[in-house]
């Protein structure tokens, strides 16, 4: 039976869902291909809620920046979409994969046109754009996720970004692949760095929770002000719950059931929109780049309070 899901349970379900997690057997391993994450401790684990208001409940390590990564990709789609609309959709697909995020299969057979937003090569189409509407795609990126979490310390890790540059040749060769079908604007090593600082942006929980309540308040800003039109951010949610989670989206809406984005830093954004978003971190990681912890955790919140988009 489903728990009550009124405010004050909240922070007493987090603490039973980590215990829960606290006694899991295998949590996976960190990132080993990028050696600035590799040292990430899979023992570690946090989880937040964030309400539509702002308050936020949290536990675990909840408090402690991690790197965002792939859920950099969200904030990055949607700042691009406020900025053009539909034409993004002219330089990138809706589809999921099925192939690994890194993949330079598909690239050849649709002519440079990545199959979504959330595989590297739909991001660096959608950060390529971003920098040509903005001039600093991840300098936009990281002044909205400031302000949407309130908090003005985040950062960008140079010395992951200058990891994530010396093991980058995959995307270097997926952005020049790419720029062969005019699908590119900007010159790819302007393109990498961007790409590569925006995934380094440092970030927590409770940060992350509060930087994605825009998608559960169909496109309002913390500060009321309207980022995304209705419309667009059930896009954004639609694509995170079919492409969000690299070629694991159909096993994670089976067990999670709402709109989500994985990282390969540990970390998940998950969305319950009209109600709340959350972020679970466990830097552990399943064969395809999930956090283990982190899906069993959003797995226990929505069967304990019967919160889906289902």
């Amino acid at each position: 039976m489903a728990i009550m899901t009124s405010s004050h349970t909240f922070q007493p379900l987090l603490h039973r869902i980590a215990a829960e997690i606290e006694s899991m057997p295998g949590r996976g391993r960190p990132a080993d291909y990028i050696p600035a994450l590799a040292a990430c401790d899979p023992h570690r684990f946090g989880m937040a809620v964030a309400e539509l208001d702002g308050t936020v409940y949290g536990v675990g390590d909840w408090r402690q920046p991690f790197s965002t990564q792939s859920i950099s990709k969200v904030f990055t789609l949607a700042l691009d979409l406020a900025h053009e609309g539909d034409t993004l959709w002219e330089h990138v697909s809706r589809e999921p994969s099925g192939n690994p995020f890194n993949s330079l299969v598909q690239l050849e057979y649709e002519n440079g046109i990545p199959r979504n937003p959330f595989i590297n090569a739909g991001a660096l189409v959608v950060t390529d754009r971003l920098h040509t509407q903005t001039g600093d795609a991840a300098g936009t990126l990281l002044e909205f996720l400031r302000a949407e979490s309130d908090n003005a310390e985040l950062a960008i890790n140079k010395g992951v970004a200058a990891s994530e540059s010396a093991h980058g040749d995959r995307n270097a060769a997926l952005g020049h692949f790419m720029a062969s079908y005019r699908n590119i604007g900007n010159p790819v090593p302007v393109l990498l760095d961007q790409y590569f600082r925006q995934c380094s942006i440092e970030a927590s929980c409770a940060d992350l929770a509060l930087a994605t309540g825009f998608l559960a308040r169909h496109g309002i800003r913390a500060d009321g002000t309207r980022l995304l039109t209705r419309s667009q951010a059930k896009q954004v949610n639609a694509i995170m719950l079919t492409c969000g989670t690299y070629d694991a989206a159909g096993d994670f809406a089976y067990r999670v059931g709402l709109p989500g984005k994985s990282g390969v830093g540990g970390g998940i954004i998950a969305v319950v929109p009209g109600r709340c978003t959350l972020c679970v971190w466990g830097p552990g990681l399943d064969e395809r780049g999930n956090s283990v912890t982190g899906v069993a955790a959003l797995d226990r919140f929505t069967t304990l309070t019967g919160l889906s988009v289902f």
